[in-house]
């Protein structure tokens, strides 16, 4: 095999949060990365206001000692190294989007889903819609922007429409809170989605990767949620910060999620919906989807998260674990249906 250059796409252009979140699941696939000989591994970081670096390692010490290039000299320097292929770890919605989309015009592949499906999957509505269309059930939903008055009974869910990471998402079950948790949900947003609240039976997440061309679903994560104590998944369930501040990610441990049997009674009908929501959001390479299991059984699409790092900590990494296939034999197949893609066209 030859050696790729792969560059790793980390930070944000946005604020220092995303840029944090976007170096923790950097940091793993550099780690898992570091002792393979195909790759030469490059790092671009983006930080807050648009400057590039091109660091040496990825711990902050190692960013802040790399020279800041304007977007024209980064274009260069990444046009000079010859990049086979990009790992994008940007979560912020430009680093989706925009900067994804730069490669492109660049003509530098890179694994993941196209700025499209990732902008559309961003948006909750938008991608409730689709997938409702393909025929994958949606809790009834409404959008609502400041001045406007929902007309779903309690008890609902509330969420900004565009936000990930859980912020500004609550349940409510007294109809004199819905108006203070939209205000909340806008302040993070330009539009709140309120949905009717499934009741919990169970809450699971599904991955699934390309192979060939052909759609193979991974086995299902579950969530620790419980109707009483905790019915839906909150900003505390997927981070938190160390005494010394540093940011990780809560939902890795085996106490709030954990891999269920294959021979689970639900696997299949979560697979089957999962097949059509990667088909109708237009996935490629991998897909993510949760949903909500009610206690009848029936599967409910909640949301898509497009995402894989390549680190071992990264939720398809760890389901594709659990079928026996290593995060550097995820990352060859992707490369591999990469080229595939490209003899097709």
């Amino acid at each position: 095999m030859a050696v790729h250059t792969v560059l790793a796409l980390v930070g944000s252009a946005v604020d220092d949060f995303h840029a944090e979140l976007s170096r923790v699941y950097a940091t793993g696939f550099l780690d898992a990365f570091a002792g393979e000989q195909d790759y030469r591994l490059i790092v671009a970081f983006v930080s807050p206001g648009g400057g590039w670096r091109f660091p040496d390692g990825i711990e902050p010490g190692d960013i802040v000692a790399a020279q800041t290039l304007s977007p024209a000299e980064a274009i260069e320097r990444i046009v000079e190294s010859n990049v086979d292929v990009m790992v994008p770890h940007m979560f912020c919605r430009p680093g989706m989007t925009s900067y994804r989309a730069l490669f492109d015009l660049l003509g530098v592949p890179y694994v993941g889903n196209t700025p499209e499906a990732m902008a559309v999957a961003a948006h909750k509505n938008r991608a409730r819609a689709l997938v409702s269309a393909a025929g994958v059930p949606v809790p009834r939903g409404e959008l609502v922007k400041a001045g406007e008055e929902c007309g779903i009974s309690v008890p609902v869910v509330v969420k900004p429409v565009d936000s990930d990471n859980s912020m500004g998402v609550a349940l409510v079950r007294d109809s004199a809170l819905v108006d203070s948790a939209v205000a909340d949900a806008l302040r993070y947003a330009d539009a709140a989605l309120v949905e009717e609240y499934i009741e919990l039976g169970r809450e699971v997440r599904c991955g699934i990767i390309v192979a060939d061309g052909k759609l193979v679903c991974l086995p299902l994560e579950e969530y620790s949620v419980d109707e009483h104590t905790n019915p839906i998944r909150g900003r505390a369930d997927k981070l938190d910060r160390t005494t010394d501040g540093e940011l990780y990610l809560v939902a890795k441990t085996d106490t709030r999620a954990w891999i269920v049997d294959r021979d689970d009674p639900i696997t299949e009908k979560v697979w089957a919906a999962a097949r059509l929501c990667h088909v109708a959001l237009g996935c490629r390479h991998y897909s993510l989807f949760d949903f909500r299991i009610d206690p009848q059984g029936d599967v409910w699409f909640l949301e898509a998260g497009l995402y894989c790092s390549y680190s071992p900590s990264s939720v398809v990494a760890v389901m594709a674990a659990a079928a026996g296939v290593s995060v550097t034999e995820l990352f060859a197949l992707s490369l591999k249906e990469m080229a595939r893609e490209g003899s097709t066209t």
